[in-house]
């Protein structure tokens, strides 16, 4: 069973990768092409390195300060939807320190998690099967 903390994750990763296409589609094309832009050697799969959240968390951090605001977070994943978590609700989950804000840090832990919850056959690199598993959740 995959926790909230790990769900939360998930969602800030295709949130940056949504603002890096323009716009979120939650379709197996929409994860096949996120899949291709977070596979940086072509390899055909997505190594701990690759699915890495120091990316993301570069294209979230739209004002530069080294964190993630609430606004932010919103402004990525767009309008809440009924039946997913919101911005505020995922922001909760993933702020460890209750700040209000995400950090580097606090992102990289949470990306570690999910990348060890997607890989499901344990061989430490996530196949487009395993990460479209995860891009429905």
């Amino acid at each position: 069973m995959i926790s909230s903390a790990t769900r939360a994750l998930c969602a800030l990763t295709l949130a940056a990768c949504a603002v890096a296409l323009g716009h979120a589609q939650d379709t197996p094309t929409a994860a096949t092409t996120r899949f291709a832009l977070l596979d940086r050697n072509h390899d055909g799969t997505l190594s701990a390195d690759e699915y890495d959240s120091g990316a993301v968390f570069r294209e979230l951090d739209t004002n530069q300060n080294y964190r993630i605001s609430l606004d932010e977070l919103q402004a990525a994943l767009g309008p809440d939807r009924d039946g997913q978590l919101s911005a505020a609700d995922r922001l909760r989950v993933a702020d460890l320190n209750g700040d209000g804000d995400l950090s580097g840090e606090e992102a990289g832990r949470f990306a570690q998690m999910r990348f060890e919850g997607l890989d499901t056959n344990h061989d430490e690199q996530l196949d487009l099967a395993e990460f479209q598993s995860g891009f429905r959740r």
